[in-house]
């Protein structure tokens, strides 16, 4: 089963949910506002992706924190400040089941699915 993770506001996850559906392609969405994203999870993506892909440093919630938090970064502190905010973490998240996308990306979404 492919799942989407991201907010749903975002517009990046609009665009990926519309060429999801545009391509018929079935998933499952998970709004990790809504639903929360457990450590476990996050965990998976870190494995997957890396912290460094998965940070999302242009981000708002990235500007607001302070510089104590933004330095000396490594994977648990990463994922630590990720699960706290998880608007840190680059949306969507797409999970085929063996390989995650970062993002969105019409032609990387075409050759994963």
């Amino acid at each position: 089963m492919t799942i989407l993770y991201g907010i749903k506001n975002c517009d990046s996850v609009k665009k990926a949910r519309l060429w999801l559906d545009n391509h018929e392609i079935s998933y499952q969405f998970h709004d990790y506002r809504v639903a929360g994203l457990s450590p476990e999870q996050l965990a998976v993506f870190i494995e997957k992706a890396g912290w460094e892909m998965l940070l999302n440093r242009r981000s708002t919630s990235w500007r607001k924190l302070t510089d104590q938090q933004r330095t000396d970064l490594n994977a648990e502190k990463a994922a630590s400040l990720m699960l706290k905010n998880l608007t840190l973490i680059k949306r969507p998240v797409l999970d085929n089941g063996e390989q995650l996308l970062i993002g969105f990306n019409s032609e990387k979404y075409q050759t994963l699915l």
